[in-house]
Parts: structure tokens; sequence; C-alpha cells
């Protein structure tokens, strides 16, 4: 659990009645969150807690993802056919 003090204290929030939190001023400031914005929530490895990631990071992740698993198939099938 070492590695949770690596990481940067931005605050605490508490779970209200209906679930709801809220994310504390200085980390919407520093990371950009405002009103309207999507958030997506993951599980953190080995269930230590959760991981709130904005949306449009999330897509323009996986969006880069693609693109380099493209250009992995294209220079491994570039390299099959010098082979052959």
């Amino acid at each position: 659990m070492t590695h949770i003090l690596r990481n940067k204290f931005l605050g605490s929030a508490t779970v209200g009645e209906r679930g709801q939190i809220v994310i504390p001023a200085e980390a919407r400031k520093e990371y950009g969150i405002e009103i309207g914005d999507k958030i997506m929530v993951f599980a953190s490895r080995h269930g230590a807690g959760i991981i709130l990631i904005k949306a449009e990071h999330v897509t323009r992740m996986l969006s880069d993802t693609i693109d380099q698993l493209g250009k992995i198939v294209k220079a491994s099938e570039e390299k099959k056919e010098e082979t052959e």
C-alpha cells in the first residue's frame, strides 16, 4: 500500500445520502473538471479504491491505443511480406 503515499492528496469527500460525492475544488481546478463533465469510474487494482477519469480522456486514450495497434499490425504484415 506504500504506492498510495506517492500520490498527491487533493482533499477528501463524504458520500451523501444518494451516493453523491463532491470532488474537492483543488482537484477540479487541477484537472479541469467543470460542471456537466462526464466522469468515468474505474476500480483500482487490488480493490484499494476507485479511480475517476474524465470521459474525454478515456476516449482519447482508447483512440491512441487503436492507432498504435494499427501501426503494429501494419508493421507485422510488412515484416511478414519481407520474409516470404
